[in-house]
């Protein structure tokens, strides 16, 4: 068996026991679909001034999308990677035929697809449920995902790797993820927020993929978040370059 055939099964291997995981798969799958139900009820889709001609949930999906983004490289990555160190799972990859590396790879495609069929989840519910427009290009919008997520999963990695224990890994990245999600406009849109909390927001991760995320979804072009995306290139590089550092297999 080829070294790509068996990242593969790897892989398929990962996403299975991910989606075992009661709370990781909730809040990857279900939460931001039914917070989006709750307010989409709430508040419908009607389009604002306010939101420049634009719904509530056609605002709230992409912002929900940074959502998943987060939950996922700043929880459940950190957890997976510092409860499998303390399980000694780590040790046994690093010992094993397959070259390290492509453990890793493998981790880090597991939870890009999770974190996309999350957002799958999340627009067939806005699309079905409440008739979500959508103005952009879908190819761009992918693009400008994979970059956010690449980000948050280096971001993730790091945590992880200087983390010593589970605990303490679910404690940093929640300390991260809530904060970042309730000022970045994950939660709320980030016209409510006041201009003081706009601008401390500016320098959150979650923030640029929340306004890049919400530019691509009504069509404009990528040039046009130049400095959203640099942003997050240089957030992922930084993730990653800590991660080398301390990442620890035992």
């Amino acid at each position: 068996m080829t070294v790509v055939k068996m990242g593969l099964r790897l892989v398929m291997t990962e996403v299975k026991l991910y989606l075992r995981e009661p709370v990781a798969a909730f809040f990857t799958f279900a939460f931001a679909p039914m917070m989006l139900i709750l307010f989409g009820s709430i508040f419908g889709n009607q389009p604002s001034p306010f939101l420049g001609g634009r719904g509530m949930v056609d605002v709230s999906v992409p912002a929900y999308l940074g959502m998943i983004i987060a939950t996922v490289g700043l929880i459940s990555v950190p957890i997976g990677i510092a409860t499998r160190r303390e399980a000694r799972i780590l040790r046994r990859f690093r010992a094993a035929p397959l070259p390290p590396a492509v453990y890793l790879i493998a981790q880090l495609v597991m939870y890009y697809a999770v974190t996309l069929l999350g957002g799958i989840a999340l627009v067939l519910a806005g699309r079905l449920l409440f008739g979500m427009r959508f103005d952009g290009n879908p190819l761009a919008v992918l693009a400008g995902f994979t970059v956010a997520t690449l980000a948050f999963l280096g971001l993730g990695v790091a945590v992880g790797s200087m983390a010593p224990t589970a605990r303490t890994a679910q404690a940093v990245g929640m300390i991260l993820a809530f904060p970042m999600m309730a000022l970045g406009g994950a939660w709320m849109p980030l016209e409510t927020l006041p201009e003081s909390v706009r601008r401390i927001s500016a320098w959150l991760p979650l923030t640029h993929v929340v306004v890049l995320m919400r530019g691509l979804w009504a069509g404009s072009s990528p040039g046009r978040h130049i400095g959203d995306i640099t942003f997050l290139i240089v957030t992922g590089i930084l993730g990653g370059l800590l991660a080398a550092r301390f990442f620890r297999w035992e």
